[in-house]
């Protein structure tokens, strides 16, 4: 634009250069203030909605605690009102049968299986048996000092996901547990000299943050009190592979560390209460007890027995 400034002087041109700049700066700072005046309240409102959203998920509308219910009520106890997740557990309910090899496990667990709104988990046996084409439980009967801890370490992360899978029944009837695994089998190894002290420590490291971290809780175990000796003849009869190698021994060092868990109490911890079925018998005894035990294993409120 040439002449616009013609015949004024070279410091005339820099004042009004100047005092336009001031005046695009005060436009400027005008404009930001009606932006942050507008934007003021918004952010203050923030908070509150926050406070109010909390307010609302601690008191549901109408609850004891709610602040329409009076000025007597003005303490919120955190964790008063159960989650809808909690309440969905408090509904069902999650049963292990534990006990010896060929205690009969398999028997209750096929009795129970018709039993309305009720779930059946089974041991993962077949995936103990095949790992990418491997089969670690048949390598631990074989060598249980070199391949006691491969074995038990899928043990424990199969039972873990059998514990910890969605829950589609009010009733869950387990195989054995993850408890029963570290309290029994991992013992057992340990004990008999046929894994090391670092072996066993890994997997108990690894099996207590699982307590801590992942709900893993049983309602009742169902503990088939077997003789070893009829163990034996029973695991004898159904002549399945990796147990052919299984002596006797074996047999009576699992019922002694059962006993000592879910009897006397002197081992570890019992992971729920205990309801003991003597299983020395044929089958079709074995079938009236399931019977006759049906109300104590299957109604929440038979469940509280002592070992």
């Amino acid at each position: 634009m040439p002449g616009l400034f013609k015949g004024q002087a070279p410091g005339s041109r820099r004042r009004a250069r100047a005092g336009r700049a001031v005046a695009r700066a005060d436009s400027h700072r005008r404009k930001e203030a009606r932006a942050s005046g507008s934007a003021r309240p918004a952010m203050l409102l923030r908070p509150l909605r926050g406070w109010a959203a909390l307010a609302l998920r601690c008191f549901g509308p109408g609850s004891p605690g709610s602040p329409a219910s009076g000025p007597g009520s003005r303490r919120v106890q955190r964790g008063a009102w159960p989650s809808d997740k909690e309440r969905e557990k408090e509904k069902k309910s999650v049963i292990c049968v534990e006990g010896n090899i060929a205690s009969g496990k398999t028997t209750c667990l096929e009795f129970f299986s018709n039993a309305t709104d009720v779930e059946v988990l089974t041991e993962p046996v077949s995936k103990w048996r095949n790992v990418r084409g491997h089969n670690p439980l048949g390598l631990m009967y074989q060598d249980a000092s070199r391949w006691g801890l491969t074995l038990q370490t899928y043990v424990q992360l199969t039972m873990l996901d059998r514990h910890t899978c969605p829950q589609v029944s009010s009733v869950r009837l387990m195989e054995r547990s993850i408890h029963s695994a570290r309290y029994i089998f991992v013992e057992n190894l340990y004990r008999s000299g046929k894994m090391p002290e670092v072996d066993y420590v890994v997997l108990s490291e690894w099996f207590d943050w699982i307590l801590r971290n992942m709900d893993v809780s049983i309602d009742l175990i169902v503990y088939l009190r077997t003789n070893p000796e009829t163990c034996y003849q029973r695991l004898k009869r159904r002549c399945r592979e990796e147990e052919k190698v299984i002596p006797l021994e074996y047999l009576e060092a699992i019922h002694h560390l059962h006993e000592e868990w879910l009897i006397k109490g002197s081992l570890f911890p019992v992971a729920a209460p205990v309801l003991v079925i003597e299983a020395d018998h044929h089958m079709e005894r074995m079938l009236q007890l399931f019977e006759q035990n049906r109300d104590r294993i299957l109604t929440p409120e038979n469940r509280k027995l002592g070992p």
